[in-house]
């Protein structure tokens, strides 16, 4: 169904978060268990290609958006960086090799981001504020993630799903920014989720948007705009537009239909999107939603 242009304009009022989490192919959760890290460099990369035709995409339609990288990704792509930065766009910290915050010590995950920040600054030249945990793996198991990211000057977190997931999830979270510390000015900004039923569905991007028909992401989108108020939180992966990207046949059947499905239909429906709704970098949206977020009823970080 076509939105009337009074519903374009009303859904434009509002500026969304467009982010892009920046791993190649075979660096994904649903392939940890049978790809190896010590395995990653004599794959085929292929994230240079895809992020150049990204930057493409979002150029025509004139948006910014925020790339969280891989510092291994970065390591391996400096001109990448630099490219992304200089389009307009923030550069933010996806971690390094994209490990699961749930499996760190503290003292481990601390290690994490400072070398994934020391590996993009010096790749791009600018400061790294924003951290995007891989898999929106912190939760209620990690309370300690957000004293190390205040402790090191990170002015924003998007690394909450505030659903049930069988591969992550922490459905008790708001579902809309938060500041985790009472004595940080640390923002929580979770992936967009919406309303059906009294129940939370993610509708966020990722392999929800790419599995879905698009009349549910603008349906869900809308009903974060109009009816909450309040901004989306939308994301996505270079592999996902990238239908020529090797098969893992010996993964489980179930990754590799959540991997596989509709990577000929990605970019198009990307195309929709950015044109049919305002989008923006995390950096400015954590700017507005500082100024009045959710409250956590307790110090989680206790």
């Amino acid at each position: 169904m076509e939105a009337s242009d009074t519903e374009k304009i009303t859904s434009r009022q509002i500026v969304n978060g467009l982010s892009v989490d920046v791993e190649d192919w075979f660096q994904v959760g649903a392939f940890e268990n049978v790809i190896k890290r010590d395995d990653w460099d004599s794959l085929s990369l292929r994230v240079e290609d895809n992020v150049s035709r990204i930057l493409d995409l979002f150029a025509a339609a004139d948006v910014t958006a925020t790339f969280f990288t891989l510092g291994w990704v970065a390591k391996r792509n400096s001109a990448l960086m630099r490219r992304i930065v200089e389009a307009g766009h923030e550069l933010a910290s996806h971690g390094y090799d994209h490990a699961r915050v749930f499996k760190f010590t503290r003292s481990e995950f601390a290690e994490d981001i400072t070398t994934a920040r020391k590996v993009l600054e010096d790749a791009a030249g600018v400061r790294i504020t924003g951290y995007r945990a891989p898999s929106f793996s912190i939760d209620s198991r990690t309370p300690w993630a957000y004293m190390e990211l205040a402790e090191q000057g990170y002015a924003y977190s998007s690394s909450v799903a505030p659903i049930a997931h069988d591969h992550y999830g922490w459905k008790e979270a708001p579902r809309f920014a938060f500041k985790p510390l009472p004595w940080s000015d640390l923002v929580e900004i979770p992936v967009t989720t919406a309303m059906f039923g009294g129940k939370r569905l993610a509708a966020g991007g990722g392999g929800f948007f790419r599995v879905l028909p698009y009349a549910f992401s603008r349906w869900a989108i809308r009903q974060v705009n109009r009816t909450d108020k309040r901004p989306a939180v939308f994301y996505f992966h270079p592999w996902e537009i990238d239908p020529k990207q090797p098969r893992v046949g010996n993964a489980p059947m179930r990754s590799r239909l959540r991997h596989y499905t509709n990577l000929d239909k990605m970019a198009a429906k990307l195309g929709d999107l950015v044109h049919e709704f305002a989008w923006g970098r995390m950096d400015m949206l954590a700017h507005r939603e500082a100024q009045n977020p959710v409250e956590m009823s307790t110090d989680i970080a206790a």
